[in-house]
């Protein structure tokens, strides 16, 4: 590498777009940030770059601009640019099973091949999530090196030279080589001028090590300096204008270049870690963001049964393609895509997708199956059915997943709600439907539309016990009075759930168990979740006494039949209940993104001692 005391520059420039995405959002990615850079790079051929974009960004350019694809490819054959592998599907590797890391970087390993004529030496780690045994997978898959940030290498124990130089990393006796990243370069290149940048940071860098050479500085800056309302195109010429006169002090490389000169390294074990801010962890973001831990645990299920699915080779892959399509790293990271309900659509298609495929062919035998499904060491009732899959926790004995297979569409992922404050923090549950509560009996319609009053039993929040269960698609639940100084602390519930010929029925029975004479309404909550809010996505039909059908107002009174039209996806649902009920229809939305359709049915009881109430909900598909 020429000139002692020059600074060896890795520029890298990086993007996805997640799957599930409108068309808009890939546009302005492209037009904002990858064209101007790629097309600016093209005019300075003495300047190299590493180029990493998703599988899922690029097979879109490549549909709407098969133009850009030549100039990234002329760029490789001049070894101008070296083109970063990864995961196509831009995956939160420390997640996924090992199988699917290594499929994912392969398949976009062979498409980068086969559109550019090269394969990658290096992978790109979404979010740089780091966990040992990586090394193991990147290994496998012949990538030869992947990046992380500064600050894992400084956890790692690394500090002056050892900050601006590759290491390597070993797992199971597998070597992959690791640079480092400059995330504070990458800021500071934002708000200040390359060469200024630059210029303070070889004098600090000189400083710190002395000026021998094969120091290396590697940055994915996502924006450059440049003043307010200034094209992207103007401010990426003049940060690549501003590179080539300031050949004094760095010249840029390519990693490969790195690896043939480079002889030596220093080992390093990386804790685990990632580039972003507050020590992020997937693992506890799982924890923390129902909606991910629910996608998360579905794709477990699925890579499941894909594993039991034996000898058609090609069903196999095409389930097993379908599953990685979910497990989209921007689903499992800090920025609020875990409830953008359009990414976590998208997603739970294609694990339902991946689900039909991993079915023997023929008639499919209905089950119902008792399955720790979320990981929290209570084994859930997960009912099976040809055309349906409804599952249930014993906490509220609610649906948290209600799937419609013929059109791959889960209708309870429905986002969460807040259900309490712990420590300054905001704890979100997830939302289930038949979610149970008894309130006071004044309680007006107008009141629950805004949340359940004091003085209300929250069954949904109460872990019912299991009564008995049935394989052909009957599982009972109990709510014992609790007897302990609570709202309606006598009333006994029982709730059973069946299964059968698309049509799924909830059955309750509330009985006074005290001395006195209860009076209360009960209230049930119904959520469904749709393609978005309003006409164009969901309608909501009653009858009168003569049969007509009429649209559905906010405030429902002496309501026993309710026709839900999704139009989306052209399917009816039908629910109808042997009691009559009042109650309210609202959308839910979280940081103003639509989340579910709510439905609020609600009773009134009136038990003598000893006294039952029953009532019955059947929730019919057609299609």
């Amino acid at each position: 590498m020429k000139g002692e005391s020059k600074l060896n520059l890795i520029l890298g420039s990086h993007a996805h777009v997640p799957s599930g995405s409108p068309e808009c959002e890939f546009e302005r990615v492209y037009e904002k940030k990858i064209r101007p850079f790629v097309s600016n790079l093209y005019r300075y051929s003495n300047i190299q770059a590493v180029l990493h974009y998703s599988g899922v960004l690029l097979y879109w350019v490549e549909r709407t601009h098969p133009e850009f694809f030549m100039l990234i490819e002329d760029m490789v054959t001049r070894k101008q640019a070296e083109i970063l592998g990864g995961g196509f599907y831009e995956p939160m590797f420390p997640l996924i099973p090992p199988q699917d890391r290594i499929g994912q970087i392969e398949l976009f390993t062979t498409y980068l091949r086969k559109h550019f004529g090269k394969r990658p030496l290096g992978c790109w780690i979404p979010a740089m999530a780091w966990e040992q045994h990586l090394a193991a997978s990147l290994c496998a898959c012949d990538m030869n090196y992947t990046f992380l940030s500064q600050r894992q290498f400084s956890q790692a124990g690394m500090s002056g030279a050892e900050l601006y130089s590759p290491c390597i990393s070993e797992d199971q006796g597998k070597i992959v080589v690791i640079f480092p990243v400059s995330l504070s370069v990458e800021e500071e290149l934002a708000n200040k001028s390359f060469s200024q940048v630059f210029v303070e940071l070889k004098n600090k860098i000189d400083e710190e090590t002395g000026s021998q050479g094969g120091r290396i500085v590697t940055v994915f800056p996502e924006n450059v300096s440049s003043a307010p309302e200034e094209a992207p195109d103007t401010a990426w010429n003049r940060f690549f204008e501003e590179i080539s006169l300031s050949e004094n002090i760095l010249e840029t490389v390519l990693p490969a270049k790195v690896l043939k000169n480079q002889k030596t390294y220093k080992k390093a074990s990386f804790p685990n870690s990632s580039s972003l801010e507050n020590d992020f962890s997937p693992r506890r973001f799982l924890i923390d963001h129902c909606e991910a831990n629910g996608i998360y645990s579905k794709m477990i299920f699925a890579n499941v049964l894909i594993s039991q699915l034996k000898g058609d080779k090609e069903r196999k892959q095409n389930a097993r393609e379908e599953l990685w399509k979910a497990q989209d790293s921007f689903l499992f990271t800090p920025g609020g895509g875990q409830i953008r309900h359009e990414l976590r659509k998208a997603a739970y298609s294609s694990l339902l997708r991946a689900e039909r495929l991993s079915r023997e062919k023929g008639k499919f035998i209905s089950s119902l199956i008792q399955y720790d499904f979320d990981f929290d060491n209570v084994k859930e009732y997960l009912f099976q059915d040809a055309r349906i899959n409804c599952y249930i926790q014993q906490q509220g004995a609610g649906i948290f997943e209600l799937d419609y297979l013929p059109k791959d569409w889960n209708y309870m992922d429905c986002g969460s709600a807040l259900s309490a404050v712990s420590n300054g923090k905001a704890v979100y549950t997830r939302r289930t439907a038949f979610a149970d509560a008894i309130v006071p009996p004044e309680t007006g319609l107008d009141v629950l539309q805004y949340g359940l009053p004091q003085g209300s039993r929250l069954c949904f929040n109460e872990q019912f016990e299991e009564i008995s269960q049935d394989r052909k698609g009957k599982s009972c639940f109990k709510l014992p009075a609790d007897g302990i100084d609570t709202p309606f602390t006598f009333i006994e519930m029982q709730k059973c759930y069946l299964l059968k010929k698309d049509i799924l029925t909830v059955s309750y029975m509330l009985k006074n168990t005290g001395k006195e004479r209860e009076k209360f309404c009960f209230v049930t909550e119904i959520d469904f979740s749709f393609a978005g809010e309003g006409e164009e996505f969901v309608r909501f039909y009653t009858g009168d006494s003569g049969g007509k059908e009429l649209p559905a107002e906010k405030i429902l009174k002496g309501v026993e039949s309710l026709k839900i039209l999704d139009v989306k996806n052209e399917v009816q649902l039908l629910l109808g209940s042997t009691n009559a009920f009042s109650g309210c229809l609202a959308p839910v939305s979280r940081e103003g993104l639509y989340q579910a359709n709510r439905i609020l049915a609600c009773f009134a009881v009136s038990l003598e001692s000893g006294e039952s109430w029953k009532n019955e909900f059947s929730l019919k598909f057609s299609h």
